[in-house]
């Protein structure tokens, strides 16, 4: 029998949550579990095409400020395209009204998943922020059959205090596709797409450009950089509504010819392995960093902020934690010194290290279909 999965996400971009969903759905076995995406936009997303060659489908639900219309589109759906066996939610806290709407319709197994630790920002939140965030909490407890989270820290923002105490809560890590990294790559051809000389000391960053990346103080420590080094060179890959606000201020500061703005790509291990030497990642926010794991199968040393969970530290060689209280001159100190300190062994075993680890998307898959299962057949039961 067809476990039929619909998961609730914004839309299919690169993202670290989608990116990672993309690894589940090309390692799932589709004989036997059928992933569907219900999403909140109309627009086109990176992933649509492929998500629709692997036999999925992409249903737009919109309105998800507008609780009652989106209800009703929520409801049509799920008679239109269902029955479906399990919802997994990935929108965080609005997980509790998703469902709870799913709830409502009779699909009996509902997953909240966690992927993000949100503490840090929310804890400015005001008084109808707050409200919301301890409406969408108890809906989650309330409706939620099993919660997810992508690592301790993301499953406490979501799940409470007290979430080891609830056998419906469980850690899941993400896994990633480790053959672009085993691929051989051509550093001199990568670097010349970018038009990069062959010596540039390249600090790269993959994320969107959205407030909790903290772009504006990222671009803060490349110029101090690049006042000290001559060949410092900033690689940023990804999109975002802040996109066009940190060019402008790498126009106003002076660093602007010295930074590439790359934008979305599919070949995010490529850059890794043959343009980037550093990997600068100080997020106000994360729930683990996909990135970083990536990263350090790269072989890439990497300085990120200490908000970024503990499971992300793999390769232990490669990562320093920085607090960001710290000043811009720190960091910089930083990714100067940490230019050619690790060994090109070290560099070379971060594979290894990421393909025995849960973050491996082997691992990871075969976790998350044993959750399906065991989730199906306990509701079955009943």
């Amino acid at each position: 029998m067809v476990i039929r999965i619909l998961h609730v996400v914004g839309g299919m971009s690169r993202g670290g949550i989608e990116t990672w969903l993309m690894h589940i759905l090309r390692y799932i076995d589709r004989q036997n579990f059928q992933m569907d995406f219900l999403v909140h936009t109309e627009q086109p997303c990176a992933y649509d095409d492929e998500i629709y060659t692997l036999g999925s489908k992409i249903i737009p639900c919109l309105h998800p400020s507008r609780p009652w219309m989106y209800a009703h589109n929520f409801k049509r759906i799920l008679c239109e395209y269902g029955p479906y066996d399990i919802v997994h939610s990935h929108v965080h806290h609005f997980s509790g009204y998703v469902l709870r709407l799913a709830e409502k319709a009779g699909v009996p197994v509902r997953i909240a998943h966690s992927h993000l630790d949100s503490s840090p920002l929310e804890a400015k939140a005001g008084l109808q922020r707050h409200l919301y965030l301890t409406l969408m909490k108890d809906l989650i407890a309330r409706h939620a059959t099993n919660g997810l989270g992508c690592s301790y820290l993301a499953t406490l923002d979501l799940f409470g205090q007290n979430w080891k105490a609830d056998p419906r809560w469980h850690i899941l890590y993400y896994g990633i596709d480790l053959t672009p990294f085993r691929e051989p790559i051509n550093v001199v051809e990568v670097r010349s797409e970018f038009n990069l000389p062959a010596d540039a000391f390249v600090i790269g960053h993959v994320g969107r450009f959205d407030p909790q990346k903290n772009h504006q103080f990222l671009l803060k420590i490349f110029a101090l950089v690049a006042s000290k080094e001559p060949q410092a060179y900033l690689l940023l890959v990804g999109e975002g509504p802040l996109r066009e606000t940190i060019e402008q201020q790498a126009l106003k500061i002076g660093v602007a010819n010295r930074i590439i703005f790359a934008g979305s790509r599919p070949d995010v291990p490529r850059l890794m392995h043959g343009a980037m030497d550093v990997f600068l990642f100080p997020s106000l926010c994360e729930g683990l960093g996909l990135v970083l794991i990536e990263a350090q199968a790269a072989g890439l040393p990497c300085i990120f902020s200490d908000v970024v969970p503990q499971e992300a530290d793999v390769v232990k060689p490669l990562m320093k934690r920085l607090s960001l209280s710290q000043s811009v001159s720190d960091w910089a100190v930083e990714l100067l010194a940490w230019r050619n300190q690790v060994s090109q062994n070290v560099q070379n075993d971060g594979l290894k290290f990421i393909e025995g680890s849960p973050f491996n998307i082997e691992t990871s898959v075969k976790q998350l279909e044993k959750i399906y299962q065991a989730q199906f057949a306990r509701k079955v039961l009943l």
